[in-house]
């Protein structure tokens, strides 16, 4: 088994067996473990789930939307045949105040790049998209919303902390998604890809995503083999990645499952 899928099933075992059950802001009670960690050497893994479809080619243009094109337009997703923002649209046609326009207004991806290749021994190498005076301008909360970054030996290690995470759904995308992110910057750094360190304040299931939890764990012992990710080594620029600079070699999986989002 991959350490993508073991690590990952390991967390909702433990959040079936022994969650705190209990209500929250959607309606919909989960059953949610604090505190739960994963962790990869991107030199020897990429972490995408095996044991059910995850759609990386979405999850990678929602990357770029955010950190490349620094954009909270929900016209822009629909140009790319996205739509899983489109139940936090605000009458804009934004997402308001948050993810791509924070990471726009302070620069966030400017000032790291230039740590990296200036002074990679920076201990504030820190993209916060947590800004409290824009919080309510937001249509959500940031859930995935802090990285940390470190560079020993040549290698580019960033620890992601999420302080939700819907685990079904909202996890595997943001498992994939900050692993390219990490092999992005490193690639454009003179940098090797190092750990990821994947930190989850609030692990939860939902009640109605049950079925599909057990439906997915019942697969463990059929995972299949890690892909690979493929960065067009030409992009030495951030900004010059585009969707199709980025892919997984032979992803195979075990199919969809599909289970409800809480609005």
């Amino acid at each position: 088994m991959s350490k993508a899928d073991e690590q990952y099933l390991g967390i909702v075992q433990q959040v079936l067996e022994k969650g705190y059950y209990d209500q929250n802001r959607t309606g919909v009670a989960t059953y949610k473990l604090p505190h739960q960690i994963m962790q990869f050497d991107l030199e020897e893994e990429f972490p995408i789930l095996t044991t059910k479809f995850v759609a990386f080619k979405t999850a990678v243009k929602e990357l770029l939307w955010i950190f490349k094109d620094q954009s909270n337009s929900i016209a822009r997703l629909h140009e790319q045949n996205v739509h899983i923002w489109d139940e936090w649209t605000l009458p804009d046609q934004t997402i308001g105040t948050s993810y791509g326009w924070i990471v726009n207004k302070f620069k966030l991806v400017d000032k790291l790049l230039d740590s990296l290749r200036n002074n990679p021994q920076d201990r504030r190498m820190i993209m916060s998209l947590w800004q409290n005076e824009y919080l309510e301008g937001g249509a959500l909360y940031p859930c995935a919303f802090l990285t940390m970054w470190d560079v020993t030996d040549g290698r580019l290690n960033m620890m992601l902390v999420q302080r939700s995470a819907d685990m079904p759904l909202g996890v595997p995308f943001n498992m994939a998604q900050y692993a390219v992110l990490a092999c992005m910057m490193a690639q454009v750094s003179g940098l090797r890809p190092g750990l990821f360190t994947h930190v989850i304040n609030n692990a939860h299931v939902y009640e109605n995503q049950l079925e599909g939890m057990r439906e997915q764990l019942s697969r463990a012992a059929h995972a299949k083999k890690t892909p690979k990710l493929w960065l067009n080594p030409e992009i030495t620029n951030f900004y010059d990645f585009s969707e199709a600079d980025i892919r997984l070699e032979g992803y195979e999986h075990l199919g969809k499952i599909d289970m409800e989002v809480s609005v």
